[in-house]
């Protein structure tokens, strides 16, 4: 299936990882059937489950897929950060991230490329439409719809899904974010950019989609990912009051 889009004709998928060989070997093929112009990146942690000697496997026999090695778990904002300036330098329209477990249906990219023609950046929303959650417990479930609204309430942000991790940015609108000056490394790294965004004047629109809990592995959530984000919010209104976001 080619994506039906005449203004995104090629773009970067960065996928960050940690243990996640099972899933890996069914994802990556999965998004190179979408579209042929569709390029991967996958940024990995040093996973000890090999995650990065198959996906070396996999590059060496096709040149799609890319991959950038890290000496150890070094977090998820970073991760993202180092594909991002992976992707930028490349000769491509869009940037996507998303998740290699599955809770990100890869259907949805070409929805979110089509949307894309019309704004800069396109999250894919767990919470426009009500709570489009499957496969989570309530506390956790109650910990990401109220961590919405603490967000909103103290940055003035309209995004419903404030740390949503699976988005498409035009590589134009991602050039414009100051990625050296991003401090945030876990689900807070989501709502820094998000702001940052909105900071910069760019579009941002909301696309639906249903988020599937994690097929296999480990979720990566933990009390330090959660201090963070609360912190991290009044110190991003902190720096806008500043003038120096």
């Amino acid at each position: 299936m080619e994506a039906s889009s005449s203004l995104m004709a090629s773009i970067v998928i960065v996928i960050p990882t940690y243990n996640e060989r099972e899933n890996i070997q069914q994802l990556i093929p999965m998004l190179l059937d979408l579209d042929s112009s569709f390029r991967i990146l996958v940024v990995d942690d040093g996973s000890p489950d090999g995650t990065g000697e198959i996906v070396d496997d996999m590059a060496a026999r096709n040149p799609r897929i890319h991959i950038l090695h890290r000496s150890g778990k070094l977090g998820l904002g970073t991760a993202y950060i180092a594909g991002f300036k992976y992707a930028l330098q490349q000769d491509v329209d869009a940037i996507v991230e998303m998740d290699a477990d599955f809770s990100h249906d890869p259907k949805m990219i070409p929805v979110f490329l089509e949307t894309l023609e019309n704004y800069d950046v396109v999250i894919g929303s767990r919470y426009i439409n009500g709570a489009n959650v499957v496969n989570w417990p309530m506390s956790r479930l109650l910990l990401s719809y109220c961590a919405g609204i603490y967000t909103r309430l103290v940055t003035g942000m309209k995004i419903m899904d404030v740390t949503g991790g699976f988005k498409c940015f035009r590589k134009s609108a991602l050039s414009q974010i100051e990625l050296d000056r991003v401090r945030s490394d876990g689900y807070a790294f989501q709502i820094e950019m998000n702001y940052r965004c909105i900071c910069k004047g760019l579009t941002v629109k909301e696309v639906p989609i249903v988020f599937v809990d994690r097929h296999s592995g480990t979720s990566k959530m933990s009390r330090r990912i959660i201090y963070e984000a609360v912190w991290m919010v009044w110190w991003l209104r902190l720096q806008r009051l500043m003038r120096r976001l």
